[in-house]
């Protein structure tokens, strides 16, 4: 089979979907790679890099992808990459299917089997393809550091002989993996650390961290079973901002990453709230994309709020593009791995199989996930 890796085009993409060391990989399963040119350059990857591993380099995007069987990619691909692509590929990205059906339907029209990334089970066998959680751990990360580069004061306590500067108060919202990967690094920094979920059974994780976990409800539980969390009842709702309002007021930083797949995220501090933290805080949203989960916050920019700067950047993982598509290109190369016979290298998926069921989106030009079908 001929694989095709192409330039990532979407704005504040830096990030690309192969590295030199699944290059190798798949060359040894008897595939024939193209990498776009350019396409790792964000990445400090050299085109050098990808033909020492064994790829071949497309002078542009219709050249890589033409005639290939698979394509991967970081995001969906636009209409005029589409039209490139030959009917009957396989195409494997992230799709953002939930939630952009359009995407979706044009996929389906050009002909292609699609898996989409995001939709990967959360199941033990499907960890190492799970870019999810390899991503926003990143992010969580990220989030952090550069919400520190605005805050004006110290994060660890420090004690001086012209007086002693208090360490920073921390509060994170949502303990996902970018959330419990936020509150390790706030504690690295020497936080004080404060964190909340609506899942109970996280409250475990949050504290074997070091942070304190901020209870609502000791009797509510919003644990979906899938790894994420389901929406709660609206007294729940009224508790929970009670809750955060009060923490938010002694807060220096707060991070926010709660997300309900396929929905708009839920809306966890309120301008009021906002306006309450003293003057120099900082809010980061990382859930901005799909909605956000502060008033005020904005996609992709930084904003200020009665003395608090809100950041709202996106792409924390592509601002990490070396060790994000590092770890990228690991996940989808595990994953593709399920796609190819490792005997001939053809093109050999088994459609029962739970992963390349619960996100394979579109076969052969037709929408078959359960949940876009309906």
């Amino acid at each position: 089979m001929k694989i095709a890796i192409p330039l990532e085009t979407a704005d504040f993409e830096h990030r690309v979907a192969a590295f030199p060391e699944t290059v190798k990989k798949f060359i040894a399963l008897k595939e024939i790679v193209c990498v776009e040119k350019s396409a790792g350059q964000k990445s400090d990857i050299r085109d050098d890099d990808y033909q020492n591993a064994g790829a071949l380099i497309g002078e542009d995007f219709e050249k890589t992808v033409k005639d290939a069987d698979l394509i991967l990619k970081i995001n969906a691909p636009d209409e005029k990459e589409l039209s490139c692509m030959k009917k009957g590929a396989v195409l494997i990205a992230q799709i953002n299917a939930l939630t952009d059906k359009e995407t979706v339907n044009r996929i389906a029209r050009a002909g292609l089997t699609c898996f989409a990334l995001e939709l990967i089970p959360r199941i033990s066998r499907a960890q190492s393809m799970d870019i999810l959680s390899s991503q926003m751990n990143l992010a969580g990360y990220k989030a952090v550091i550069d919400s520190v580069a605005v805050y004006k004061r110290v994060m660890p306590l420090m004690m001086t002989a012209a007086g002693t500067l208090p360490a920073a108060r921390v509060l994170v919202l949502g303990a996902g993996v970018a959330g419990l990967q936020a509150i390790a690094t706030a504690k690295r920094l020497g936080a004080v650390v404060y964190a909340f979920d609506v899942r109970a059974a996280v409250k475990e994780q949050v504290e074997s961290l070091g942070a304190k976990f901020v209870v609502v409800d000791e009797n509510a539980d919003a644990d979906a079973g899938t790894g994420y969390a389901k929406e709660t009842s609206d007294e729940y709702k009224k508790k929970q901002a009670e809750a955060i309002a009060a923490q938010i007021k002694k807060a220096d930083i707060v991070i926010t990453t709660a997300l309900i797949p396929g929905k708009k995220a839920p809306v966890l501090v309120s301008a009021e709230m906002v306006k309450s933290m003293r003057a120099g805080s900082v809010i980061f949203d990382l859930a901005t994309k799909s909605g956000g989960n502060v008033e005020g916050s904005v996609y992709n920019e930084r904003v200020e709020k009665d003395g608090v700067t809100i950041l709202g950047y996106a792409d924390e993982p592509s601002r990490l593009a070396a060790d994000a598509s590092f770890l990228f290109a690991k996940n989808v190369f595990n994953f593709a791995s399920l796609l190819i016979d490792k005997e001939t290298g053809n093109y050999n998926p088994d459609f029962d199989d739970e992963i390349l069921k619960g996100c394979c989106i579109v076969k052969d030009g037709v929408i078959v996930h359960p949940l876009l079908k309906e």
